[in-house]
């Protein structure tokens, strides 16, 4: 197929999405749904219900990062308490405790194997910890397997790409890719212009990757080369967090603007945008639903945390504990899919759980 050819195949693609989007809208008009109101005293709309299952309790400072396993099963916490915690997301008993050298850490991410954990923050270094083959040793106080020691700036973010490589964003305005084995950085990608403060790998290539940076773009990455593929612009202001939506080329960006916007790949623009007047927050948290069909936030302000339908971009249930108002700082949906876990300033993890 000529490059003519593949081009005009692309437009067409887009032309497809772009009409079931306005299908799915008039739709939702003619059905008369209402809109969802925004805010602390708002009620879902939908029969759909997030609902706690359970507490996580055991940190005593403020959780920055979680991490699900592969299994589904166990999660992995890092707090400003300086602990590294691996839980069991059904029984909710804590499994294994690391003692961190530093307690100013911002990410932790967990290998595919569920062999490895990588956690960093404010120490400008990203440590690798090997995990026991059987939980027996409840607390390690064992110096990291691996240090990789190369950014100028904070550890905003880590994930691994496989268990030999791993990518790492940072405060200097780089992400980095390494080789665990060796703890030598294979690549470095510099296009950002500021503060890089989110990474996110692609279900459907590894070697894919986004980020999101305080210079307000989100870039989409090859690991095989050094420059962006691809720039995406349109908040306005600090974007904290960016996550794809399962086994698909559309991401989400959560921003300081107090909204999260949705960019297809295909069409290299964006289809959807998150956000409400009543909403004068900034997004610190962004994850989807295994389906799609929800997009969950977290912000540092009212309305704290909100559940939201990804089509019709309305959100249709806050995230929150009766009238309790705590910034959620990080939130992850297992592979699985059925729940959410969501990290707070108020040193708990909880587990939301829906009724359909």
């Amino acid at each position: 197929m000529s490059a003519k050819d593949k081009l005009k195949h692309l437009h067409g693609e887009i032309a497809e999405l772009r009409s079931q989007i306005n299908k799915l809208k008039k739709v939702s008009e003619e059905e008369g749904k209402p809109l969802a109101k925004c805010g602390s005293d708002m009620e879902s709309q939908r029969e759909v219900s997030f609902k706690v299952a359970h507490e996580l309790t055991g940190h005593y400072g403020k959780v920055y990062a979680l991490d699900w396993r592969r299994d589904s099963i166990h999660l992995a916490s890092a707090s400003q308490d300086g602990k590294l915690l691996v839980w069991d997301g059904i029984s909710t008993n804590k499994k294994h405790i690391i003692n961190l050298r530093s307690s100013w850490v911002m990410t932790c991410a967990y290998s595919p194997s569920g062999e490895m954990i990588a956690c960093g923050g404010l120490d400008n270094l990203c440590s690798i910890y090997k995990l026991p083959v059987e939980f027996g040793l409840p607390e390690a106080n064992d110096r990291p397997a691996q240090e990789l020691s190369y950014h100028q700036g904070y550890l905003s973010c880590c994930r691994f790409v496989d268990d030999n490589r791993i990518l790492t964003s940072s405060g200097d305005g780089q992400c980095v890719l390494w080789d665990v084995s060796t703890s030598d950085p294979l690549r470095t990608f510099e296009d950002h212009e500021a503060d890089v403060m989110s990474i996110s790998v692609c279900d459907q290539d590894p070697n894919i990757f986004v980020s999101g940076s305080c210079d307000r773009t989100a870039r989409i990455w090859d690991t095989r080369q050094e420059r962006a593929i691809y720039t995406f612009v349109g908040h306005v202001t600090d974007i904290n967090s960016v996550r794809w939506l399962p086994n698909q080329q559309v991401f989400g960006s959560g921003s300081d603007d107090s909204t999260v916007r949705l960019f297809d790949l295909r069409a290299y623009s964006q289809i959807n945008m998150y956000g409400h007047d009543s909403v004068q927050c900034g997004v610190t948290s962004v994850d989807f639903s295994s389906s799609g069909k929800y997009m969950f936030c977290g912000y540092d302000d009212d309305p704290y945390g909100g559940v939201w339908d990804t089509v019709n971009a309305e959100m249709i249930q806050p995230l929150k504990k009766k009238q309790e108002k705590v910034r959620i700082s990080c939130l992850g949906v297992p592979k699985s899919g059925y729940c959410l876990a969501t990290g707070t300033w108020n040193n708990l993890l909880t587990i939301w759980t829906t009724n359909v």
